[in-house]
């Protein structure tokens, strides 16, 4: 494990700290803010030549930003909650919830992005995606109170825009119509605006699509268009239910 692995664990455990467990690297005695300044700092002095600010002026920004996000993690717990009949306490969601770890790493890594460190945020939002197979940009917006439920398989690209109040399910991919280098820096993923639901395994692809407020996006669905408020997309699959008692075998069928 890096030393940027460990300082997340570590600031997780910090900013909730009855989920610490064996895997914390700190003694409860050290897990204190004093110590995480120290491992930050450790962390961002070999960038040092190509940080746009001081060492001294990111950690106080960073760690002045912390309330903040736990403020908005609490929505996201709380959301849980709320939504999925299986929460039964906000404890229990921030313990052992991987949508919810990865919505944790996600809002600590976008704050590390909107400083314009290097390297930092994609390593730990790399790290959660290999923890919880829930791969979140550092550059993406999202709004509070966010649900991701079960979330293998979820991709959430770099200038995604997600909303207030947003759920989303397994599988579900937010990413680019195309790949091209040219779009390096231009809007090339979805707009899901706010109390959006998007079902396991649909995909939702390019800068120009938006999701309205309040539409509900099915299972399986394959979606480049914009589509306005109050919609509902579904994609229709055929089934056909054979009875094998009235089946009849093929003419050339050999016993």
């Amino acid at each position: 494990m890096t030393k940027a692995h460990q300082f997340i664990d570590n600031l997780i455990y910090f900013i909730f700290p009855f989920k610490i467990d064996k895997k914390c690297t700190l003694p409860l005695i050290a897990l204190n803010q004093a110590q995480l300044l120290l491992d930050f700092k450790d962390i961002l002095t070999p960038m040092e030549p190509i940080l746009e600010k001081s060492i001294h002026d990111i950690t106080i920004e960073f760690f002045e930003a912390i309330p903040a996000i736990y403020e908005s993690l609490i929505k996201d717990a709380q959301l849980f909650v709320d939504f999925d009949p299986a929460a039964r306490s906000r404890e229990s969601v921030i313990l052992y919830y991987p949508g919810f770890y990865a919505i944790s790493v996600y809002r600590l890594s976008h704050k590390l992005f909107a400083l314009k460190i290097p390297y930092l945020p994609r390593m730990i939002s790399e790290y959660a995606h290999s923890k919880t197979g829930i791969d979140i940009h550092p550059g993406a917006n999202i709004g509070d109170h966010f649900f991701i439920d079960h979330g293998t398989g979820v991709v959430i690209g770099e200038t995604t825009k997600i909303g207030n109040n947003v759920k989303i399910y397994q599988g579900v991919t937010l990413g680019a119509a195309s790949v091209s280098k040219k779009m390096s820096g231009k809007k090339r993923h979805p707009t899901l605006e706010d109390n959006v639901i998007v079902y396991s395994g649909s995909t939702i692809l390019g800068g120009e699509t938006v999701i309205g407020h309040d539409s509900v996006i099915g299972g399986n669905v394959w979606l480049t268009k914009s589509i306005p408020p109050y919609s509902q997309v579904y994609h229709e699959s055929k089934i056909v239910i054979r009875d094998s008692q009235t089946y009849l075998p093929p003419d050339n069928f050999i016993i």
